[in-house]
C-alpha cells in the first residue's frame, strides 16, 4: 500500500496534468520598481509550492526596462507643482501592452493604491477565479491620472494606511488568491473554514498536550462525537465574531437556532 506522501504526490501531479491540459494555471504578473523585494516571499512556504507544482505562474517585471532613456526615468514632477514625484504613463502602458501581448487583452489590470476598494476574503475569491492578472505597484506621490482612466481597470487598497509602495500590498493580494486556486491547500476544506470564508471569524483551535499549565482543551473536543464538535466550533465562531466583529453577523447566512444563539449572548452581554 502506497504511504500517505505518495498518495499526496500523485494527487498532485494529476492535477497539475489536468491543470495543463484544460490551461487552469493561473498566471500572475506584477510591475514593479523594486523586484528583487519578490524573490524571498515567493520563493518561500504555500506560494513556492503552488508554483513548484504548476498551478500558478508568477513574472515580476521591472517597470524601468520599458523605458527608452539611459537613465531609465520613470517619474517627473507633478503638473501645477507640489510635492514628490509621480509615476510616468509611457512606461506603464508599455509593460502591459506587453504582457497583454502575450496573455490576451482580458485580464484585469489592478493598481495597488491606497484610493482602491478594501481587499477582503470575497475580492481574493473574486480574483481567484481569473486564469490572469496584471498588478501594478504604485509608488510616491502616485500615477499619472491617464493610467486610471485608459489602462487600469480595478484599483485595490490592503486598508486604510499608507506604504511606501505597492510591492507589499501586491504580496498580500497574491498570498491571499493563491491560496484560494485548487490543489495548492492540502485540503480544499481548509480555506472554507478560514475566518471570512463563511461570514465568521474562526473558531478557537487547540492541539497537544491536552493539559498545559493546567489549561486544558474543551472536552467536546475529545468527546469524538463530530456532530457536537462542529456544533460547538460554530457557536464558538459565531461567538467570536460577534464578540470582535459584530459587523460580519449581519451579512452571515444563519439559521433559526445560531440566530437564538446571537440573542443570547447579546442578553448576557447587556446582563454583564
Amino acid at each position: 500500500m502506497p504511504e500517505k506522501g505518495e498518495i499526496q504526490n500523485e494527487k498532485f501531479k494529476i492535477l497539475h496534468f489536468a491543470s495543463c491540459i484544460l490551461n487552469l494555471v493561473m498566471r500572475i504578473d506584477i510591475l514593479s520598481l523594486f523586484p528583487k523585494m519578490f524573490e524571498s516571499p515567493f520563493s518561500e512556504s504555500i506560494i513556492k509550492r503552488a508554483i513548484d507544482r504548476g498551478l500558478v505562474s508568477i513574472f515580476v517585471h521591472n517597470i524601468r526596462n520599458f523605458t527608452h532613456d539611459k537613465h531609465h526615468t520613470v517619474d517627473d514632477y507633478p503638473y501645477g507643482g507640489g510635492s514628490g514625484m509621480v509615476l510616468k504613463p509611457a512606461p506603464l502602458f508599455e509593460a502591459v501592452e506587453s504582457i497583454k501581448g502575450e496573455i490576451g487583452d482580458t485580464a484585469p489590470v489592478i493598481l495597488l493604491t491606497p484610493q482602491g476598494r478594501l481587499f477582503c476574503h470575497q475580492v481574493a475569491q473574486e480574483l481567484s477565479s481569473q486564469p490572469n492578472l496584471v498588478l501594478i505597484c504604485g509608488h510616491y506621490e502616485g500615477v499619472d491620472e491617464r493610467v486610471r482612466e485608459h489602462l487600469v481597470t480595478d484599483e485595490i487598497s490592503i486598508g486604510e494606511y499608507v506604504l511606501t509602495g505597492g510591492e507589499l500590498a501586491a504580496m498580500v493580494v497574491v498570498d491571499a488568491v493563491v491560496r484560494l486556486l485548487p490543489g495548492v491547500l492540502s485540503s480544499e476544506q481548509a480555506s472554507q473554514e478560514d475566518s471570512y470564508a463563511q461570514g465568521f471569524l474562526e473558531y478557537p483551535q487547540y492541539t497537544r498536550p491536552q493539559v498545559y499549565r493546567e489549561w486544558e482543551v474543551p472536552p467536546i473536543l475529545l468527546s469524538g462525537n463530530h456532530q457536537e464538535v462542529a456544533r460547538w466550533r460554530r457557536e464558538q465562531a459565531i461567538q467570536r465574531t460577534l464578540e470582535r466583529r459584530p459587523d460580519l453577523l449581519g451579512k452571515a447566512v444563519l439559521s433559526e437556532e445560531e440566530r437564538k444563539l446571537v440573542d443570547r449572548i447579546k442578553a448576557k452581554r447587556d446582563r454583564a
